[in-house]
């Protein structure tokens, strides 16, 4: 595979619900930290990145980023379309798996199954929750660089700006887009599970989580969920927490 693969996650301190939460602990590491290590695993993914914002109060996430060696870009707080396409062309993408960093339950053999099916596929846009199948934090978004870029220079509206692969949804007609779903029934339909992290008590299932692993992040989604399954309470602990209201919802 020629195409160089970059996975950016959309990195701040000032999350409204959950403040702090992105250097918050989980079993011995920052929030941030798991995020990268799980996208790390992904055999596809060549290098991750963090782009957090010039604001003042993400400085401590570039000095972690410095500490822990861990590229880092630094672009506009409220463009995060922008800060995105100049971390991706900073870093020479040429696709870009756009992240978040609640999220650390990411699944690298999802992320390489979207990757290697945008690349052979011809798509410029590959997810696997435009329509949630998949347990909600369980999900990948992958990115074709020129349409990134060309979403950069022309997006205009202001949630095109916010929401990075916005342009592109809006427009499917130019881009091709591919959503994958799991099959009815099957043992990864399961949008009764919630792990991505915006309350405190999708924090307080997180850290259950990790812990119960060992703090170890080499587990995959298979043994998440038969972990979930088997201590059935824990899945009681966010159960009332806002699910994803739209599929073509993303937030940092």
């Amino acid at each position: 595979m020629k195409e160089r693969v970059v996975a950016v996650i959309e990195a701040r301190m000032g999350s409204t619900r959950l403040p702090r939460k992105t250097l918050m602990d989980v079993a011995g590491k920052t929030l941030l930290e798991r995020v990268v290590d799980r996208l790390r695993l992904a055999r596809s993914v060549h290098e991750v990145v963090v782009a957090t914002s010039t604001n003042a109060g993400d400085n401590q996430i570039e000095a972690l980023c410095a500490e822990r060696g861990i590229a880092c870009f630094r672009g506009s707080e409220d463009d995060v379309l922008e800060r995105v396409h100049g971390a991706s062309d900073r870093y020479k993408a040429d696709v870009v798996v756009q992240s978040g960093a609640d999220c650390p339950f990411y699944d690298p053999d999802l992320v390489d199954q979207l990757v290697y099916t945008l690349i052979w596929g011809g798509y410029a846009y590959t997810a696997n929750d435009m329509e949630l199948t998949f347990p909600e934090g369980v999900d990948a978004h992958v990115i074709r660089f020129d349409a990134l870029e060309a979403s950069a220079r022309e997006a205009k509206k202001e949630d095109e700006r916010e929401d990075t692969p916005r342009f592109i949804w809006n427009h499917p007609k130019r881009f091709p887009i591919f959503n994958l779903k799991a099959q009815p029934g099957s043992f990864y339909n399961r949008t009764d599970i919630r792990v991505t992290i915006d309350y405190a008590e999708d924090m307080e299932l997180c850290r259950k989580i990790y812990t119960a692993f060992g703090g170890k992040v080499d587990f995959s989604t298979r043994d998440l969920i038969e972990l979930l399954d088997a201590n059935p309470e824990w899945i009681k602990i966010n159960a009332n927490c806002e699910q994803r209201s739209a599929a073509y919802v993303k937030k940092e």
